[in-house]
C-alpha cells in the first residue's frame, strides 16, 4: 500500500514537468551540437508527427474533437525550427566532408529524392515553398480569420437561443451549460486557429530564408576555411542544405494541409472520408456525365486513349454500382413498409414509472402559432426579454424569486391567442395582434380611433387594436399605446402579483431563511424550528402575500414571529402581529408619504353587530345577505369616489374584524384596502371621509 501511494505521488510530481522538459530540449537543440544519429531520429520523428496529425484531422468527426490542434501546430513548428538550427550547425561544420556529413536522412533527401542534382533540388524546394506559402497557408489563414470573426459574431445569438430553449423547458440546466461550453470552446478554437496559421505562414518564410543563408554561408566556409573550389563547395553545401530544407518543408506542408483541412471542416458528426463518400459519389448522374466527357476526350485522335478511356469506364462502373445500391435500398425500404402494413400491430407494453408523470409548471404560458415569433429570439422576439424583466421586477418587489415561465406553443388555441396558467390551472387568456398596437383608454381621451375594439386583459380598460402608423395620432388623443409583447407581459405581471401566495412554498421559505442567515445567523437558526415550524412560517408568509404585503423586510418578520411565537402558534394571530410590525411599509405602499390618511369607518352599531357575529361564528364574521349587499354597495361607492379623486380607498376597522372584512373586500370590492387601528403609524393623521352604517 505504501509503495502504491509513493508511485501515485511520484506520478503526480512528474505530471507537470512535460512543458519545462520540452522547452529545455528545444533550447538544447538550438544551443548544443548534436550527433548525426540523434538528428536522424528527430527528423524521422518530425515526419511521423506530421503524418499522425494529418490522419487525426482526417478522421476527426468534428473540429472541436481535435481542439488541441493549434497547440500541436505551434509545438511542431518550434521543434522544426530548432531542428533547422541544429542541422545548420552540423552542415556548416562538417559539410566539407561530403554528402553524408549531416546524417542519413538529409543525405537521402539530397541524393535520392532530387537525384543528387542541386539545381533540381532548388526548383523542387521552390515549388514546395510556393505551394505551402501561397496556396495552402494563405488560404487556411484566410479561412481561419473569417471563421473566427463569424463565430465570435454569432456567439450572442447562439447564447440567446440556448436561453430561449432553457426558458421554454426544451433544455435542462445541465444541457444548457454543456451547449454554452461548446459555443465558448468553438469560439476559442477558431480564434486559436487564426493565430496558429500565422506560425505556419512564418515557418514557410523562415524555411526559404534559412535555405539561402545556408547555401551562401556554406560556400563561403567551404572556400575560405577548407580550401574547396566553388563548384565542389556548391555541390556539397547546396545538396546538404536542400536535403535539410526538404526534410523540414515536407512536414511543414503536411501540417499546413492539416490546418487547411481542419478549418474547412463542418461541424457534422462524420469524419472526412465518410463526408466525401456520402456527398461526392452518391449521385450516379454526375458519374455517368463525367464518364461520358472522359470517353469523348479519349477517342479524340492524339489524346492518351488508355488513360482517358480507363477513367471513363471506371466512372461508368462506379455510377452503375451506386445506382444499383440505391435501387436495392429503395426496394428493401418499400418491402419493409409493406411488411409493417401487413403485420398486425403488437404494441409493447411499457411499465409505468414516475417519469410518466410530468411535473406541473408553476407558471406556464401557451401561445398560438402566430405568436411563436414573439417568443423566438432568432426571429427578433421581444417577449422573452419582457418576461425576464417582469420576473426580476416582481421578485424585487415581493422579496422572493419568482419561478421561470415555461413557454410552449399550443395548436388547440386560436392563432392569436395566449393562455396563462398558475400551477396547471388557467388564470387568464386573451388575444393579441403581433402586427398591431393596443391603444388603451386611461379614462379621458379626446377622440375615437378606428380599429378592433377590445379590452386591456390586465385591468379591463377599454382599448382598440390599431395599425402602427396610427400610434402618434392615438397618443395625441390621450390614449396609452403599447405593443403586443407589452400587453402579454403586463397581463402576466398582474396575474403573478395576484397569485403570488400560490407560487410561494416551502422551497422559497427555505431560500429566504438562507438569505436571512447571512445578515442575522442566530435569528435564522432559532426561528425554525425552535420558535415556529416551517409549515407555520409558510402559512404566515402566504397570508401576507394574499393581502399584497411584500416580504422584503424578512428580518422584521422573523423578529416579530420569534417574539409572538410564545403567545400563539395560530398563523392568523401571527400574521396580524407581523402586519402591525410592517405597518409603515404597508401604509406607504397604499398612501405613499402623505402625512394624512383618508379612511372609511364603520358606524358603532354596525361594528357592534359584526363583533357579535364574530363571537357566535367561531372566529368568522357572519353577515346577513341583505346587510352584506348594502355594505358592499356603500363601500363600492366610496371606492369609486376615491378613485375619481386620485386617492386610495381605505377601510379602518377593529383589529378583530380586519381579517374577515379584508377577505370580504378582496372577493367583492376591488381596490379597497382594509386596515386595523393598530396598523396606523404614529406619525400619520387619520381623516374620516365617510362612515358606513347599517342604514345604508
Amino acid at each position: 500500500m505504501a509503495e502504491l501511494t509513493t508511485q501515485k505521488l511520484l506520478s503526480r510530481g512528474l505530471s507537470g514537468l512535460g512543458t519545462p522538459i520540452l522547452i529545455l530540449v528545444l533550447l538544447a537543440m538550438m544551443i548544443l551540437p548534436m550527433p548525426t544519429l540523434l538528428l536522424d531520429i528527430l527528423f524521422t520523428f518530425n515526419i511521423s508527427l506530421a503524418l499522425v496529425v494529418l490522419l487525426a484531422t482526417v478522421y476527426a468527426t468534428r473540429p472541436l474533437d481535435f481542439a488541441v490542434f493549434p497547440t500541436i501546430l505551434l509545438v511542431a513548428t518550434l521543434m522544426r525550427l530548432a531542428l533547422n538550427v541544429a542541422s545548420t550547425r552540423v552542415v556548416l561544420i562538417n559539410g566539407h566532408t561530403g554528402a553524408g556529413a549531416a546524417g542519413q536522412v538529409i543525405e537521402s533527401f539530397g541524393s535520392v529524392v532530387i537525384g543528387g542534382n542541386y539545381a533540381v533540388g532548388l526548383v523542387v524546394f521552390a515549388i514546395l515553398v510556393i505551394i505551402n506559402f501561397v496556396v495552402v497557408t494563405k488560404g487556411a489563414g484566410r479561412i481561419s480569420e473569417v471563421s473566427a470573426r463569424f463565430t465570435l459574431d454569432a456567439m450572442p445569438g447562439k447564447q440567446m437561443a440556448i436561453d430561449a430553449d432553457l426558458n421554454a423547458g426544451l433544455l435542462s440546466q445541465e444541457e444548457a451549460r454543456t451547449r454554452r461550453q461548446e459555443v465558448s470552446h468553438e469560439a476559442d478554437f477558431y480564434g486559436a486557429m487564426d493565430g496558429a496559421s500565422k506560425f505556419v505562414r512564418g515557418d514557410a518564410v523562415a524555411g526559404l530564408l534559412i535555405l539561402l543563408i545556408n547555401i551562401l554561408g556554406g560556400v563561403a566556409i567551404g572556400m575560405g576555411q577548407h580550401g574547396l573550389d566553388f563548384a565542389t563547395a556548391m555541390r556539397y553545401y547546396a545538396l546538404l542544405t536542400i536535403g535539410d530544407g526538404l526534410v523540414a518543408q515536407i512536414p511543414a506542408l503536411l501540417l499546413s494541409t492539416s490546418a487547411a483541412i481542419m478549418v474547412t471542416r463542418q461541424n457534422a458528426v462524420q469524419n472526412m472520408g465518410e463526408q466525401l463518400v456520402s456527398q461526392l459519389v452518391t449521385n450516379p448522374k454526375a458519374l455517368f456525365v463525367s464518364g461520358g466527357v472522359l470517353f469523348v476526350m479519349g477517342i479524340i485522335p492524339g489524346m492518351p486513349h488508355f488513360a482517358f478511356l480507363f477513367l471513363a469506364f471506371a466512372a461508368f462502373g462506379l455510377g452503375y454500382m451506386v445506382r444499383s445500391k440505391r435501387q436495392q435500398e429503395a426496394e428493401a425500404q418499400a418491402e419493409q413498409e409493406l411488411q409493417q402494413i401487413d403485420a398486425p400491430e403488437t404494441p409493447k407494453i411499457k411499465e409505468l414509472s414516475w417519469e410518466d408523470v410530468p411535473p406541473v409548471d408553476q407558471i406556464g404560458l401557451e401561445v398560438g402559432y402566430r405568436l411563436i415569433p414573439m417568443v423566438d429570439p432568432a426571429q427578433d422576439g421581444k417577449l422573452m426579454g419582457r418576461i425576464k424583466g417582469v420576473r426580476k421586477k416582481i421578485s424585487q418587489e415581493l422579496g422572493f424569486l419568482i419561478s421561470p415561465v415555461h413557454i410552449r406553443d399550443n395548436l388547440d388555441l386560436s392563432p392569436n391567442a395566449y393562455r396563462i396558467a398558475i400551477l396547471g390551472a388557467t388564470v387568464g387568456e386573451a388575444e393579441v395582434y403581433p402586427d398591431k398596437e393596443m391603444a388603451i383608454n386611461p379614462g379621458q381621451v379626446f377622440g375615437s380611433l378606428e380599429g378592433i375594439a377590445t379590452h386591456d386583459p390586465a385591468f379591463g380598460l377599454e382599448a382598440v387594436w390599431i395599425n402602427s402608423d396610427q400610434k402618434d395620432n392615438a397618443q395625441a388623443l390621450g390614449y396609452t399605446v403599447v405593443d403586443a409583447s407589452t400587453v402579454i407581459a403586463t397581463h402576466l405581471s398582474h396575474l403573478i402579483q395576484n397569485h403570488a401566495a400560490e407560487l410561494f412554498g416551502h422551497e422559497e421559505a427555505e431560500q429566504m431563511l438562507k438569505g436571512l442567515a447571512k445578515s442575522a445567523p442566530k435569528l435564522a437558526e432559532t426561528l425554525v424550528p425552535d420558535n415556529i415550524s416551517l409549515g407555520t412560517l409558510v402559512k404566515v408568509l402566504q397570508s401576507l402575500l394574499v393581502e399584497q404585503v411584500p416580504l422584503k423586510d424578512m428580518r422584521t418578520i422573523a423578529e416579530t414571529l420569534a417574539e409572538f411565537s410564545n403567545r400563539s402558534q395560530d398563523p392568523a394571530v401571527l400574521t396580524s402581529a407581523v402586519r402591525i410590525a410592517l405597518s409603515r411599509l404597508i401604509v406607504q405602499n397604499i398612501n405613499g408619504l402623505a402625512p394624512e390618511i383618508p379612511v372609511v369607518t364603520l358606524s358603532p352599531d354596525l361594528e357592534q353587530i359584526l363583533q357579535q357575529s364574530l363571537t357566535t361564528g367561531g372566529g368568522e364574521v357572519g353577515i346577513e345577505p341583505g346587510l352584506a349587499d348594502r355594505i358592499q354597495s356603500s363601500l363600492k361607492d366610496v371606492v369609486a369616489q376615491q378613485e375619481a379623486a386620485g386617492q386610495p380607498a381605505i377601510l379602518l376597522t377593529a383589529p378583530a374584524l380586519r381579517p374577515s372584512l379584508a377577505k370580504f373586500a378582496r372577493f367583492g370590492i376591488k381596490g379597497l384596502h382594509v386596515l386595523s387601528y393598530q396598523e396606523i403609524p404614529d406619525n400619520k393623521q387619520i381623516k374620516v371621509i365617510a362612515t358606513v352604517g347599517n342604514s345604508n
